[in-house]
């Protein structure tokens, strides 16, 4: 009955398989670059750090003002209705209007704080670029991390449902054992428990795959993602430079976190000086043009009159107190000034470490792989030998069951660890701030085409 039932159920799932493929949308595999570019064009967290690096840029242009010259109009009009009358006698009633327009310009030749603000400017592009780079290694990494996560659920349930029927066969060979009373009921009851526990294995590992695909489609912005997976046999590409040391070597210059704190020590240096400028006296060269015109005259003379006025001069100003706020203002840069080299060494370290911290991950990863390698040809074997040996009545169906679910859990840990060797690569390469968009291109090749 039990065996009927499980065929039947086997049966059913294959039709209803078959129906589902039938009217299901054909979804396009897409790579991992496809994918990337995708990410790219549609993840809010890059499209916030690409639009603040803009802004960054347009508030660094802005520094630059201040040691330009600068100019402004102004006009004016009026009319005035004059009446004197001391005695009536001799009563003065006038009306007349006054015209004005003055067009003045400045331009600074020695202001230190100004320069030091342009100079400010210019670092706080730097400082925006490490930003925006560090977003889009950030992105690179992720959007692999959610692809090979797609790609192990994958094979872990495809995984599970080759177990699954290897467990019915062995089930189903149990029960026909024991209706010819080859073997006991204890063979059967322990190949259905199995079985049953492969089921609700199966179940956490379709909602493992739903809730990964989820994930990857709202990073890329797609309805139906369907990753590319490895080609067969799979060559993982080696850690070129092997040496540790040679990676922490080239994060001091490139990784964008550190580039980051270079770039706000040397802010912080330049604000120091501002500060000093408070002590500094400024020069600027002044000039104008104006004029005047009434075309009514004036209080004092009836006819039209008009004057014009050109003024060129230099503006000298001498600070001698402020009340010790520039002093005070000087000691509170002084202190940022060490904070920011301090915090700029601390990146160093934080860095080199990270990278260490990666690059023997790495290793450990490609070491754990040629084990499970190792490892999945001797469960292949002691599967066979556990098949063999039940047959001929040495081994029992617990071994041959065992030997199965230990088969299946080696090659779902050893797919898992050559995908995470692949994203550790990228993640040594991001330690060290070296990734870039075009490294997906080696992963890319060892897709299926």
């Amino acid at each position: 009955m039990t065996t009927t039932k499980l065929r039947a159920s086997s049966i059913l799932s294959l039709a209803v398989a078959g129906i589902w493929a039938a009217y299901s949308p054909v979804v396009q595999a897409q790579s991992l670059v496809t994918l990337y570019e995708s990410a790219r064009a549609f993840d809010a967290t890059y499209l916030s750090a690409r639009l603040q690096y803009d802004a960054n840029l347009a508030r660094a242009d802005q520094a630059r003002a201040s040691v330009l010259p600068t100019a402004g109009l102004t006009a004016a009009a009026t009319r005035t209705d004059l009446n004197i009358s001391p005695p009536p006698s001799t009563a003065l009633n006038r009306a007349y209007s006054t015209e004005t327009a003055t067009l003045s310009a400045s331009q600074p030749l020695y202001r230190p704080g100004n320069w030091a603000t342009y100079e400010q400017g210019k670092k706080q592009v730097e400082l925006a670029r490490s930003q925006l780079d560090t977003a889009e290694q950030d992105l690179i990494v992720r959007t692999s991390q959610a692809y090979f996560d797609v790609l192990a659920s994958q094979d872990s349930l495809t995984f599970v449902k080759a177990q699954k029927a290897a467990v019915a066969e062995q089930l189903a060979s149990a029960q026909r054992n024991f209706e010819v009373g080859t073997a006991t009921i204890t063979d059967s009851r322990e190949a259905q428990a199995r079985y049953d526990l492969v089921i609700a294995q199966e179940i956490a590992a379709e909602n493992d795959l739903r809730v990964k695909k989820l994930a990857l489609n709202q990073l890329v912005g797609k309805a139906e993602t369907q990753p590319l997976g490895l080609s067969a046999p799979q060559v993982l590409p080696p850690v070129i430079p092997a040496d540790v040391n040679a990676w922490v070597l080239q994060s001091e210059t490139i990784h964008p976190g550190i580039r980051l704190a270079q770039s706000n020590f040397d802010i912080a240096k330049l604000e120091v000086d501002k500060a000093e400028a408070g002590h500094k006296p400024t020069l600027d060269l002044t000039a104008s043009y104006g004029g005047t015109r009434n075309p009514n005259g004036t209080f004092t003379v009836a006819a039209a009159s008009s004057n014009t006025s050109v003024t060129v001069g230099l503006s000298f100003n001498v600070p001698l107190f402020a009340g010790f706020a520039t002093q005070n203002r000087i000691r509170e840069t002084l202190s940022l000034s060490d904070k920011a080299r301090t915090d700029l060494e601390g990146a160093r370290r934080t860095v080199a470490l990270s990278t260490r911290t990666a690059f023997f991950g790495l290793v450990s990863g490609q070491g754990q792989v040629k084990a499970l390698e190792a490892a999945e040809l001797s469960s292949q074997s002691a599967l066979d030998a556990n098949k063999l040996g039940y047959q001929v009545g040495v081994r029992i169906n617990i071994d041959v069951l065992n030997s199965q679910s230990q088969l299946f859990q080696t090659k779902r840990d050893l797919a898992r660890a050559r995908y995470d060797v692949l994203v550790g690569g990228l993640r040594l390469r991001q330690a060290s701030g070296t990734l870039k968009p075009e490294d997906l291109q080696a992963i890319n090749s060892l897709l299926l085409k």
